[in-house]
């Protein structure tokens, strides 16, 4: 049996991350790469180009997190790296605050594509991470909206 390309491992976060992540400033939507810089920015989805039937359809968001335990062990190859969260709303940092833009976060839903990094003779093996959540995150990111124009579920309707 071969794995096919592009196939994502589902791990727990504390196993990936023993140390948990540390959250680098904000989250913010997936910006598809558009080479004319006059158009808007646009969103990226999870849907596979090349199989439209293939991902949840769901907005993209990234971050920049930095793994504590990586550069301890001594063999640390990056310093900071993106994780894609895929949810229909922005997730919002849940842990404990650090400064005002670092976060030691936990991820839910966490996979794992393998994948060649470096360059020239550099080259190493490495990990793509896409997350569906932030463990504790109870701002409403996981839940659909009460009202359909609505960013977040409503408090007052909650009731």
């Amino acid at each position: 049996m071969a794995i096919s390309k592009g196939h994502k491992f589902s791990i727990e976060s504390s196993a990936a991350f023993p140390k948990r992540l540390l959250l680098m400033g904000g989250i913010g939507p997936a910006i598809k790469y558009n080479p004319d810089r006059n158009a808007l920015p646009e969103q990226k989805f999870d849907i596979d180009p090349k199989n439209p039937d293939v991902g949840t359809g769901l907005p993209l968001w990234t971050a920049t997190v930095t793994d504590p335990h990586e550069a301890s062990d001594g063999k640390g190859k990056r310093a900071s790296f993106e994780i894609t969260f895929v949810s229909r709303h922005q997730p919002i940092p849940a842990g404990e605050q650090v400064t005002d833009d670092i976060w030691f976060i936990e991820v839910e839903g966490l996979t794992a594509e393998p994948k060649v990094m470096g360059q020239g003779e550099f080259k190493y093996l490495g990990y793509t991470y896409r997350a569906t959540g932030i463990k504790g995150d109870t701002s409403g990111a996981k839940q659909p909206p009460n009202d359909p124009g609505a960013a977040r579920p409503s408090a007052s309707k909650a009731a």
